[in-house]
């Protein structure tokens, strides 16, 4: 909103100052500065508010050290997080931007069915919480909606190498960098994404019908489809399933947080993205202020979060974040990058996977479950090891720093 405000102040009123609004880099680092003020100033009331209205987190016995301390610690968090994002982005984006569109709702969504969930478990007495049919029909549906409004909104589209221009209107006489040639660019409807250490770094999802003789829209469409609500499904369990110690979730995400809004300010500029030869997505820029939110969120709640913790996000926080996390890696087309970027949420979502099937086939096979780790997920195998939490979290925040320095890196290497 302030956006539109200062823009207007500096075309009628030439106020000195307000052609600030128009740099995204100057919106990002105040939709930081804005969100830490938030979540630390006000996260301390919330935290407050929650504890005297007993809104307390129920510990279950797995029998790790230190874990009855938590009980009572106050939960649903994730609202102090919700908060820091979107206030900022409100702020600070051009709110009729369809890419800025999609990630408030998003937002919105993921943190609607995490509050819900954690509102049968703390006011209902209802340790499961909401069912898991209910939790995949949320994600499935925000998958149907980024899918089909990526698949058919105008507004969504890349720019592309043409050798025939289709509209004059939409096309742009642009200078390889490299050979110095020129060519023609137009924005198009796309279905391709970027694939890393590829050649082309280009990758079309219509290729992976085609080479069995489908060559229809409709079934590229629910190829992509399917592809989305996977993402989406797969990055929230993720980042759920990681919310297991202190600061966890949240570092982790703050990390990914700074890579995403990286590799959006190359995507959305159109002199890094042809230097780099990756696909250059006209008005995803936007979307570095929303990253720039959701790492202030990230960063300031963890003031609280971190061991010991005084306050945690709970489902309305974890399944907001990993929601995003895969929303906005798709939209800015570097999903495929996700199991690089989001190698501790895969890790996790790994050992759970391996540790239950494990169990239940050797308990099949031998009438005796066997474990390949002392307790899933991974965070819990290394506490019963004997490992103490901060350490632990902090091993954890070194991979995941690598895995973003080599996502980075994979623009290059090809």
């Amino acid at each position: 909103m302030l956006y539109y405000l200062f823009t207007w102040l500096q075309e009628h009123m030439h106020i000195p100052g307000a052609g600030l609004f128009q740099y995204i880099s100057f919106r990002t680092a105040m939709a930081v500065i804005v969100s830490l003020i938030i979540t630390t100033v006000y996260g301390s009331r919330l935290i407050r508010a929650l504890h005297n209205r007993q809104v307390g987190e129920t510990i279950r016995d797995l029998g790790l050290e230190g874990e009855q301390k938590k009980a009572g610690t106050p939960t649903m968090g994730g609202l102090i997080i919700i908060g820091g994002i979107l206030i900022p982005t409100l702020l600070f984006a051009k709110i009729d931007n369809i890419y800025v569109m999609i990630m408030i709702i998003t937002t919105i969504w993921m943190g609607a069915i995490g509050f819900l969930d954690d509102y049968i478990k703390v006011f209902k007495k209802n340790k499961e919480g909401l069912a898991g049919r209910f939790k995949i029909i949320g994600q499935v549906g925000l998958g149907a909606l980024i899918a089909f409004t990526m698949y058919f909104h105008p507004d969504i589209v890349v720019r592309q190498q043409v050798s025939n221009p289709t509209s004059m209107k939409a096309v742009e006489i642009m200078t390889d960098t490299q050979t110095g040639e020129k060519y023609y660019a137009e924005n198009v409807k796309s279905t391709k994404t970027n694939i890393p250490f590829y050649k082309n770094n280009e990758f079309d999802y219509a290729k992976v019908l085609a080479m069995f003789g489908l060559n229809s829209k409709m079934a590229t469409f629910f190829v992509f489809l399917f592809v989305v609500v996977f993402i989406v499904a797969a990055v929230s369990n993720g980042a759920n399933i990681t919310d297991g110690i202190d600061g966890l979730a949240t570092g982790t995400s703050a990390i990914i947080g700074i890579t995403l809004a990286i590799l959006a300010y190359v995507s959305g500029n159109v002199i890094f993205s042809d230097y780099l030869n990756i696909m250059y997505i006209p008005n995803s820029g936007e979307l570095v202020i929303f990253a720039g939110a959701f790492v202030g969120a990230c960063t300031g709640f963890l003031w609280y979060n971190a061991y010991p913790a005084q306050v945690f996000m709970g489902d309305t926080g974890s399944l907001a974040i990993g929601g995003i996390i895969a929303a906005f890696a798709i939209l800015i087309r570097k999903e495929l990058l996700i199991p690089i970027l989001c190698g501790i949420f895969l890790l996790e979502n790994l050992s759970v996977i391996l540790q239950v099937s494990y169990f239940k086939y050797t308990k099949k096979k031998y009438g005796e479950g066997r474990r390949i780790f002392l307790m899933s997920p991974l965070h819990h195998h290394y506490q019963k090891k004997g490992y103490h939490e901060s350490k632990i979290v902090m091993r954890f925040f070194i991979v995941s720093i690598t895995l973003a320095i080599l996502t980075i890196v994979t623009l290059k290497i090809r």
